[in-house]
């Protein structure tokens, strides 16, 4: 896991923060479906608000499980799919500690409670987890009732006050994609949110086919650049680079008492860097030739994590005989 540091101005209380809060389509300055690097962008922009940050993922099987931004002083989460690297969840766990603002209303900072949000359509109790949920399009809030009140629960209705006086205060606020039917909740309902569909023509995610030795091919926008092909090749195809940089050559001399450090040098190749792609291209100095292609998965932990997009790329055998996705 891994921290980023304090940074909170003098006199700014924990949590105390409103957010607009959209069903359906995400939270603040976070949308349901954006990249991770967006959503890193957003918080770089606020260090003054979000400046105490988890990000949260399964290290020995990065693919496996969700990664996770945390805001742990305002209550509440990103979950980002791990293959495509886009927000498919956002959840309040901790509904004290932030304030939502929807149409005129604020919701949240001190307490939800059962009987202000009880005219509902679609509700269900969970036994098993104690906890009783209402769906909206696109949201749903829990609500634990204690185990010895469980009998006031019946075919998913539930009374706003329990037989002790008190009313359900809500635990878990959740944020989906409401262009499915899918009802998400708390637990093993979580796993049913998916990030909404890309738009038409997007870029992000667009499959590049690499036939090793050969080329890159781009299934979207129908780019085809081969190895050998010039910087003007690619500036054709691709446009301007976000980046370009000399290629650096860690070379080891003899130790000396004068100079016992090893010495960078900067050989005449060059790279082309498509950070919004995931691409980095490498031109020979002399030829002036592709001569390698560098294609970025983007995996948490890696020491350039958020330097690049994700490339979604596929790599065929020369014979296409086999191929492998990434």
């Amino acid at each position: 896991m891994l921290q980023r540091p304090r940074r909170r101005c003098e006199g700014t209380a924990m949590g105390a923060i409103v957010l607009d809060l959209k069903p359906g389509l995400g939270i603040g300055p976070f949308s349901l479906g954006m990249p991770i690097s967006k959503a890193f962008a957003q918080i770089e922009q606020q260090p003054n608000i979000y400046d105490v940050v988890h990000v949260k993922y399964f290290d020995e099987e990065p693919l496996k499980l969700d990664i996770v931004i945390s805001f742990p002083d305002h209550g509440f989460h990103l979950r980002f799919d791990p293959w495509s690297q886009r927000l498919r969840l956002i959840e309040i766990f901790d509904v004290k500690r932030l304030q939502m603002r929807y149409a005129t209303s604020l919701i949240g900072g001190c307490s939800i409670y059962l009987n202000f949000l009880i005219y509902v359509l679609i509700r269900s109790y969970d036994k098993d987890r104690g906890v009783y949920t209402l769906f909206y399009p696109g949201l749903s809030f829990a609500f634990p009732i204690p185990t010895q009140y469980t009998d006031c629960c019946h075919d998913g209705e539930v009374a706003s006050r329990v037989p002790d006086g008190t009313t359900p205060v809500t635990c878990r606020v959740s944020i989906y994609d409401s262009s499915t039917d899918s009802k998400v909740g708390v637990g093993s309902s979580m796993e049913k949110a998916s990030a909404p569909p890309l738009p038409a023509g997007s870029l992000y995610m667009e499959e590049v086919h690499v036939k090793l030795g050969e080329e890159l091919r781009f299934t979207v926008g129908g780019q085809h650049i081969p190895f050998g092909a010039s910087p003007q090749d690619v500036w054709t195809e691709l446009g301007r680079p976000c980046g370009i940089h000399q290629k650096q050559v860690d070379q080891m001399v003899i130790h000396s008492a004068s100079d016992p450090r090893p010495r960078t040098t900067l050989c005449g190749d060059y790279f082309y860097n498509y950070f919004d792609r995931g691409l980095d291209i490498l031109f020979d100095g002399q030829t002036h030739k592709i001569k390698k292609f560098v294609l970025h998965t983007n995996y948490p932990g890696h020491a350039d994590f958020n330097s690049y997009m994700k490339c979604n790329f596929v790599i065929y055998g020369s014979d296409c005989k086999f191929c492998f996705h990434f």
